[in-house]
């Protein structure tokens, strides 16, 4: 057994030692291959210093603003230029809104025998049309009266209300041309008012305006003109009417 152990170190011995496979050297680490730098951005050009506008739109005329009708009225100019100044320096008024103003004209004619006879309020009306300009409302009773034979809702009369242009077309009508025309006329009463600034007219009868011819006139009748204003007192309506030319007596 001893043998056999020399012997097999002998051969170990001689055996050749089993050289050691030699390392492969380990590859160098490379530099990371760096992208190619990007070109440099091409310069912008430079906007030229005056853009080209877009051609303006041609903006169409101007209209010139015509003058009102009311603007042109010859009464309502007086009002605007003359009345205002001298009732603003009266009074004490600090704005030309203060001063007063006409409002409105309501125009009233009563047909008692409109009860009895319908034909006779179809002419009143036709004759406050021609004398205003503009088609009355038909006013009717508001309560029934025995002794009138009157039922409550029966017609008995007209009226119109004028604003604007036609009322101070209907005004200059009445101070030039109808009151003239009155029989004796030697001015309208002052004691009108009715403490707050409005006045009533009262007409005999509708031949006094150019409207109405004669021969076709069936009945004389009479009518009430209401003047309504913005004054607060009857001194300054007084004053008012008076620089628009109303005659009241002296």
């Amino acid at each position: 057994m001893a043998e056999k152990k020399i012997e097999t170190e002998g051969t170990l011995e001689e055996s050749p030692a089993k050289k050691a496979a030699p390392k492969k050297a380990a590859p160098k680490k490379t530099a990371a291959r760096k992208a190619p730098a990007k070109k440099a951005a091409a310069p912008k050009e430079e906007a030229p210093a005056e853009e080209k506008k877009a051609p303006a739109k041609k903006s169409a005329p101007k209209k010139e603003r015509t003058p009102s009708a009311l603007s042109q009225n010859r009464l309502a100019r007086k009002w605007r230029e003359e009345v205002v100044p001298s009732l603003m320096k009266e009074h004490g008024y600090k704005s030309p809104m203060e001063a007063p103003r006409l409002e409105k004209i309501v125009v009233n004619i009563g047909v008692g025998d409109a009860t009895g006879n319908s034909k006779a309020l179809d002419d009143s009306v036709q004759d406050l049309t021609r004398i205003s300009g503009q088609k009355p409302v038909v006013t009717r009773a508001k309560k029934s009266i025995a002794s009138f034979h009157l039922r409550e809702g029966q017609a008995i009369g007209c009226k119109v209300t004028l604003r604007g242009l036609r009322m101070y077309e209907f005004l200059d009508k009445l101070v030039s041309i109808s009151l003239p025309r009155v029989r004796d006329f030697r001015g309208i009463s002052r004691n009108g008012f009715d403490g707050h600034g409005n006045y009533t007219l009262g007409v005999k009868e509708q031949l006094i305006f150019p409207e109405i011819e004669y021969d076709k006139t069936g009945k004389l009748r009479g009518m009430d003109i209401v003047m309504v204003t913005t004054a607060r007192t009857d001194e300054e309506a007084l004053h008012l009417l008076e620089g628009l030319g109303l005659p009241f007596r002296r």
